[in-house]
């Protein structure tokens, strides 16, 4: 196990109580000695912190100030961490202005604010007006984040919703844009999506039930009390999730209903908000589709047809069952196509083969053709929006990749034309010709290839002595693109490698990618993650003991199982909201995320194979008495997806087996939930304090 050159200098760690809880599935007894770290009032929690069991607050209290102690002589390299990531963010920023009628909205930030603003301006330029002031609504707050905010299509009104706790809890309000003042309605316990119909009276939106879980779409008329709003649509099925949505014609608002494999979609048309949902395509276990509009008929991107990585179909928006559906654009096994925009004159999809993103434009009419947008660099990441309007050549795309800051482009599709509309700025100045990106391609165990994304300064040795830090995650079917982060800059700058392992269980190559690496194949997703480990340590790039480890929610379940699996591997892990304790949560179906996650990783209440295949890996289950590398783990209080009680108690378990001298550390935020710290700038500084762990054991807290 390669450390720490020196000894490190710690206080005493705090020891958790061993209550030994027995429970018994499927002939197995299961043996929990932390179960008491999950508070009896859990649910209650979220809504108050205050009401936490004071034995508990007092051990994660005592977990906290050991952690502060054990890093206090990073406090000075903390701060010059936390100097370096602010220099590097233009504070007075603002977004490219989306125009939308007369207007043209845009967000933007003050020097020395935390939160964002919400304007707009007359299209042709002139005066702003400040919509919300984030920094203002925040103000003796411990915690603030904006959700979503929408507009109505009259441009009087502005309705948005507000987390004040961390736990993911969102009220909608709504705004007079004219006298700048909040009307009286207030809808509570919503999942933040707003969408307004077309007569700007009448919005749309999702509430939770009791266990948090989205299930139930609500109609809401501007000016009535919340508890007189219409139920439009409920989901009886606790493993599905709802959401709601527009079309890009802003004629029809959308439902969905989801879990991570199968899709159902209603349409309600916005000229009558009154009229009832209508059923596109009834659900069908493993059918997932996604719903357009153009003119008289629906465009629907599907898996259908043995479509793996997805076509494009149109069907009469009269009778869009699946019998009249008609191909337009063609399955390609290994072209994953991701996101499909229709406007008036144009289709554009944003689609991924060998792991690298493109545009498509699809022009409409009697004589389709295509093009593509071009990149060059050999790793980059893209992104694209539709923004508000239909009537449009102007698509908006983002692209930047691991040494170029982000670019925003206006495309017009008609003359095949970008303009450059902003430049990502680093006010402390950034040379991208100062750092090398690569795309490498490490063996898998079974022959297969992973993608890793590699960023390092010029100069740095290629000789095996330079620390690592390898970044991944692997779930859901997410994949990671290779962009730019003024952050990781800090790291690169005093000798570190940044990677990513683009493993399997994301969509980088492919829907294959994914369905490899979840149920019965999710081992891949952890040999894939240590492969790119043992590959870049081969090629020079680092050494074995010299990796720094990191990922969060569901990465942090991987940060756990290859904890287990390769501990010498690994100089630290960093696991923020990790998702470790996987068996007990996925026996416990009144959690909020639990139904809905059966389809990834397996249901083992009714399946004595899936539990064992579980059980095999999770995290907390495997921690065996072993030297362990370096450990830090975050946590929310409020975090209602990855509660704070799974890395508290994977931390107590880990410290009381581990037989090496490294450190074991648990941070748990008393004020916030999955997503960290609200404001810009106390999110660097978990950052930083991310980065002065990984530079402290790789004995690098002294470079610059």
């Amino acid at each position: 196990m390669h450390g720490l050159n020196r000894p490190i200098s710690r206080p005493l760690p705090p020891v958790a109580q061993r209550r030994p809880k027995f429970l018994v599935h499927h002939g197995v007894e299961l043996v929990d000695e932390y179960a008491w770290l999950r508070a009896d009032n859990w649910q209650d929690v979220m809504r108050d912190p205050g009401v936490l069991d004071a034995e508990i607050r007092a051990y994660l209290e005592a977990e906290n100030a050991y952690t502060e102690a054990a890093l206090g002589e990073t406090a000075a390299l903390q701060d010059a961490l936390f100097a370096e990531m602010k220099a590097r963010i233009k504070e007075d920023d603002s977004s490219v202005p989306a125009p939308d009628g007369a207007f043209a909205y845009f967000s933007s930030y003050v020097t020395g604010g935390q939160y964002p603003r919400l304007c707009r301006q007359p299209r042709g330029g002139g005066p702003e007006q400040v919509l919300i002031d984030g920094n203002r609504e925040a103000e003796g707050k411990a915690y603030w984040q904006l959700g979503a905010a929408a507009h109505s299509p009259d441009h009087k009104l502005m309705a948005y919703a507000v987390d004040d706790k961390g736990s993911e809890l969102f009220a909608v309000r709504i705004r007079d844009l004219a006298t700048g003042n909040d009307l009286p309605d207030l809808i509570p316990d919503t999942r933040s999506a707003i969408v307004w119909s077309r007569d700007s009276t009448t919005l749309f939106y999702v509430r939770l039930d009791a266990n948090q879980r989205p299930l139930f779409v609500y109609r809401h008329r501007v000016g009535t009390p919340a508890d007189q709003d219409v139920l439009v649509y409920e989901e009886k099925d606790n493993g599905f999730y709802v959401g709601v949505g527009q079309t890009q014609s802003g004629r029809f608002i959308t439902i969905d209903a989801h879990d991570h494999q199968t899709t159902e979609v209603y349409l309600i048309d916005a000229d009558r908000p009154d009229s009832a949902p209508r059923l596109v395509v009834a659900r069908e276990h493993g059918h997932e589709y996604a719903v357009e509009h153009h003119g008289e008929r629906l465009i629907i991107t599907t898996n259908s047809g043995g479509a793996e990585d997805f076509r494009i179909c149109e069907a009469p928006v009269a009778a869009p069952q699946m019998a009249n559906w008609r191909e337009i654009i063609p399955h390609k096994p290994g072209r994953l196509i991701i996101e499909t925009i229709a406007f008036m004159g144009h289709l554009v999809r944003l689609e991924r083969e060998d792991g690298l993103p493109r545009i498509v434009i699809r022009r409409l009419g009697d004589t389709p053709s295509e093009h593509s947008i071009a990149f060059d660099e050999e790793a980059y990441a893209l992104g694209m929006s539709g923004g508000y309007e239909f009537e449009t050549t102007t698509l908006r795309f983002t692209y930047s990749s691991m040494t170029t800051p982000a670019q925003v482009f206006d495309y017009d599709m008609e003359a095949r034309t970008r303009v450059l509309r902003k430049t990502q700025e680093v006010p402390s100045g950034h040379n991208p010709a100062d750092y090398v990106t690569r795309r490498l391609h490490a063996p898998a165990p079974d022959g297969e290839t992973v993608p890793v994304s590699v960023l390092y300064r010029k100069g740095t040795p290629l000789d095996g002595t330079a620390p690592l830090f390898l970044y991944g995650y692997g779930s859901y079917g997410i994949s990671i693109p290779a962009s730019f982060s003024t952050s990781r800059l800090s790291l690169v700058d005093r000798g570190f490698i940044f990677a990513i392992a683009h493993i399997r269980g994301g969509k980088d190559k492919g829907y294959r990618w994914y369905t490899q690496g979840k149920l019965e194949r999710k081992l891949n997703t952890f040999t894939d993650f240590i492969a790119a480990g043992e590959y870049l340590a081969r090629e020079g790039y680092t050494s074995r003991g010299r990796i720094v480890a990191n990922g969060g929610s569901a990465g942090g379940m991987l940060m756990g199982v290859v904890a287990n699996m390769a501990p010498e591997l690994f100089l630290g892990i960093i696991a923020d909201v990790p998702f470790v304790d996987v068996l007990n949560t996925m026996l416990d179906g009144s959690l909020p995320l639990t139904p809905p996650e059966w389809p990834e990783w397996g249901n083992p209440i009714t399946s004595k194979a899936e539990f064992d295949i579980i059980r095999s890996y999770s995290p907390y289950d495997n921690v065996a008495r072993k030297a362990y590398p370096h450990i830090f783990a975050y946590g929310g209080l409020t975090d209602p997806r990855v509660t704070y009680w799974e890395p508290a108690k994977w931390i107590a378990r880990l410290r009381h087996m581990n037989t090496s001298r490294n450190l074991i550390l648990l941070k748990t935020n008393m004020e916030a939930g999955h997503g960290g710290a609200s404001g810009r700038f106390e999110a660097l500084k978990e950052i930083a304090l991310d980065y002065a762990f990984a530079l402290k054991i790789a004995d690098k807290t002294g470079e610059a």
